[in-house]
């Protein structure tokens, strides 16, 4: 039940509420108590002499009553007559009127008198009278000395009766309790202070989580509110901090895209600079005829042909790059045996990589491994992964190609040797224009997009690239699903 309360704020104001209501209540009747007894007064009070003339009706009625002297006489060793029992009726009234001054008479329905004690003189009474004032005498807290009348119902002689038993009822002094304002003030007073001493820690976490709102709206989200609480509010400072950590991480994410931009720019300002002032200088040459024979002219346009060549791909790498990442490229899914796709390719690399005095190494096995691609947009993955690997391998050496199913998926391995990279940069390798070659080389460093659009294409396959690197080695991986009838 704690562990409920603890977790819900509701719950505290509500036993905050109950446990303030019954202090108060307490101290209201503790102070309603004394104050009465300190404010009390002495009053004259007649219900206890009412009491006794209604008791002694009763007593009468009881004599009257036949089933009552008939239960008697189940348990009496003597049954009294009637005549007896109207004697011991007629020496009780004469009784009470001579000790106790009681008057009493037995009337028809009517109200006419059929039976009186000595000292009575009615001959006929007013029935509805005498209901009244017995029953306004019962309720009445400020009745007066005035005479009360007790009404019974009884059998007089065989005869539907009523019995009325009349005297003037004997004062006794009694104290009645004052009332006071100050029990019900104290009471309200205690009230709020308590309310407010229990409240008064949450009023402050929640001034505090205020306080943090405005110093992160400031600008610094490095502040950390502190969660001091399983309730709401620690519910609402948790996703405050993770609201700040978000909005600090999506700061940071773009300032980094900010400075990769630039980078773009300049790289790719670089790039694009190079070529194209070798062009432009190789084509002056041919309009200003700088050139002594016609294999020489010839020369200076095959040079310009392949620098425009440069130029178009990096242009193109930089559109499909956009397309990918903005997801404008439609994939045309097919199911397809990775396996006899990577032996392909693998193939068309030989020759660069003999030239390179590399060896391509296969594990791959003959098991169809059907998964559903992209055929043209996985090739270009690979082909980056295999370019990448003739580049930046230590020659001589090989480049191993793995392949290996588990359950649903398979995971492609290119390995080569190449010199140990740092962990940020193993991690940066497939940001976009990122080159481990920081000289940007045009002999080994491209456009920085290789990787960048491997990933994007992979991504988009709902797979998983990666690098890692051990001993020397440095591996990529391609993580793919196999399709349903690969399984």
């Amino acid at each position: 039940m704690m562990g409920h309360v603890s977790r819900s704020i509701r719950l505290q104001l509500i036993l905050t509420f109950c446990v303030c209501l019954i202090a108060s209540s307490l101290l209201y009747a503790f102070t309603y108590q004394a104050f009465g007894e300190m404010r009390s007064q002495a009053v004259i009070d007649y219900k206890y002499g009412i009491d006794q003339i209604d008791g002694e009706a009763r007593s009468l009625v009881r004599e009257l009553d036949t089933r009552s002297f008939d239960q008697e006489a189940d348990t009496s060793e003597v049954i009294p007559t009637p005549a007896s029992r109207q004697a011991d009726f007629e020496n009780h009234v004469k009784r009470i009127a001579r000790d106790q001054k009681y008057k009493v008479l037995i009337t028809d329905l009517e109200g006419k008198v059929i039976f009186r004690s000595s000292n009575a003189a009615e001959t006929n009474v007013d029935i509805h009278n005498i209901i009244s004032n017995a029953m306004n005498a019962r309720t009445d807290h400020d009745y007066n000395r005035k005479e009360f009348s007790s009404f019974y119902p009884v059998n007089y002689n065989s005869q539907k009766s009523y019995l009325i038993v009349s005297a003037i009822p004997e004062p006794h002094i009694t104290y009645r309790k004052g009332e006071s304002p100050m029990s019900f003030f104290s009471a309200v007073v205690l009230f709020i202070f308590l309310f407010y001493f229990l409240t008064q820690r949450k009023m402050r976490y929640v001034e505090e989580l205020a306080g943090g709102l405005r110093i992160i709206a400031t600008g610094n989200l490095d502040y950390r509110v502190i969660e001091r609480s399983d309730d709401e509010l620690g519910s609402l400072a948790r996703d405050m901090n993770l609201m700040v950590e978000d909005l600090q991480r999506r700061i940071e994410e773009e300032r980094r895209n900010e400075r990769l931009k630039n980078e773009l720019i300049t790289n790719v300002s670089h790039d694009l600079r190079t070529p194209l002032t070798l062009i432009m200088g190789y084509l002056r040459l041919l309009q200003d005829k700088g050139y002594e024979t016609q294999e020489q002219a010839a020369g200076y346009v095959s040079i310009a042909y392949n620098k425009s060549e440069k130029l178009k791909l990096l242009i193109d790498d930089l559109f499909e790059y956009t397309k990918l990442s903005n997801r404008d490229v439609p994939l045309y899914k097919e199911g397809v045996p990775i396996n006899e796709v990577l032996d392909q390719l693998l193939e068309e690399f030989v020759t660069m990589a003999e030239e390179q005095q590399l060896t391509i190494v296969r594990n791959i096995p003959k098991e169809k491994l059907l998964v559903r691609i992209d055929v043209d947009k996985m090739i270009r993955v690979f082909e980056n992964l295999l370019t990448n690997a003739l580049k930046y391998s230590l020659k001589p050496g090989a480049i191993t190609v793995n392949v290996s199913r588990d359950h649903r998926y398979v995971t492609i391995r290119v390995s080569n040797r190449s010199d140990m990279l740092t962990d940020e940069e193993l991690q940066q390798l497939f940001e976009r224009f990122y080159r481990v070659d920081a000289s940007r080389s045009s002999a080994t460093g491209g456009s920085g997009l290789g990787l960048a659009i491997a990933k994007s294409i992979v991504d988009s396959h709902e797979g998983t690239i990666w690098a890692e690197q051990d001993s020397g080695q440095l591996h990529f991986y391609v993580k793919l699903k196999l399709a349903a009838s690969g399984i």
